[in-house]
């Protein structure tokens, strides 16, 4: 059985009475043409089922409708961590709405950064929406040379991204503020023993969160500090090293709710009650974690899906035009939105 063959922008222009050139015009969405006669290739083409080529289309337009997503993290993190399904859901919404298609690049090590620099620089995506960067990553550096129109989650902390230095837009939360939210509610409630354990200290947001600690406590003592990664085991081995060290602290601010699911395990073990013995709050409200840890996790929200979905908006608006947006004063040309606290049952 023969496939029938696709309908040509030949057999739009003959069915609709006018020029191929029209039927390009019309379908690559020019609005120079006349609506009595874009109405006439809109029905041909729904009468043929003409399906644009998008190849051909590119050469035209010299876009491609496609936007890589690189995230800066191996897939064992990527699929086991529900901030990131969060942040590309919101990535995704957006890019569909406007029929552009998602390609996702992932990195563990340096080959992974050659071929995410290889596959950028190819001309195969309109621009990249990168997270999860480490203030050591190459990738900026990469996408930089690319020339490529570029949003990133979370706010910039690579030296490219210094005053003076092109600025690069980006979507963030208030880390810090949402940080400074979580130890005065702790404070709030008599604990005068708080401990924090931190993010990866690579990441601005971890910095950040901890920044925002020692805005409310000042100069706290550095045992009651540990560091994590945002992971549940990076949670575990940081509360163990917290009681180790300090065993009547009465309060911990975990730098992510993973990291806090581990550390509600260890008190457990422990035989620390929570709230009564040691009371517990988190950051990022996922609410498959935060549900669901025992007990029910106090923790600082922050808008992850709305992130991918503002990354997303600000690179289509910007997608034909190569050079980054820049400030009268050269600082990182972001948006931030803001934090809640949402009180459950651990604090």
């Amino acid at each position: 059985m023969t496939e029938e063959p696709r309908p040509t922008l030949e057999a739009v222009a003959a069915r609709a009475g006018v020029s191929r050139a029209t039927v390009s015009r019309v379908v690559n969405g020019d609005p120079g043409v006349r609506e009595v006669l874009a109405e006439k290739v809109r029905h041909a083409v729904d009468e043929l089922g003409y399906v644009p080529n998008r190849a051909a289309r590119s050469l035209v337009t010299r876009r491609h409708d496609a936007v890589a997503v690189v995230i800066a993290e191996p897939e064992t993190r990527v699929f086991a961590d529900p901030f990131f399904a969060l942040q590309l859901r919101g990535i995704s919404k957006e890019l569909t709405a406007h029929d552009i298609q998602l390609v996702l690049l992932l990195t563990e090590g340096r080959d992974d950064h050659e071929r995410v620099g290889r596959y950028l620089t190819g001309g195969h995506v309109d621009g990249a929406l990168v997270f999860s960067l480490h203030l050591d990553d190459p990738l900026p550096g990469i996408i930089r040379r690319a020339g490529l129109p570029t949003v990133f989650g979370g706010r910039p902390g690579w030296p490219q991204a210094e005053p003076g230095e092109p600025s690069t837009s980006y979507v963030d939360c208030d880390n810090r503020g949402g940080a400074r939210e979580a130890v005065r509610h702790l404070a709030g409630l008599g604990r005068d023993r708080i401990a924090h354990i931190t993010g990866a200290l690579d990441q601005t947001s971890a910095v950040d969160r901890l920044d925002g600690f020692r805005d409310v406590l000042g100069d706290v003592d550095p045992r009651l500090i540990a560091e994590g990664d945002f992971t549940p085991g990076g949670g575990e081995r940081a509360m163990r090293e917290l009681l180790d060290r300090v065993p009547d602290l009465d309060a911990v601010f975990a730098a992510n709710d993973l990291t806090a699911s581990g550390a509600l395990r260890v008190l457990r073990e422990r035989g620390r009650r929570v709230p009564d013995d040691v009371a517990v709050v988190g950051f990022d409200d996922m609410l498959p974690v935060a549900e669901q840890t025992d007990p029910p996790l106090t923790t600082v929200r922050q808008e992850i899906q709305e992130m991918g979905r503002l990354m997303a908006a600000m690179l289509l608006r910007g997608r034909g035009d190569p050079e980054p947006t820049t400030t009268s004063a050269g600082e990182p040309a972001g948006v931030v939105l803001p934090t809640s606290l949402v009180r459950r049952a651990s604090a």
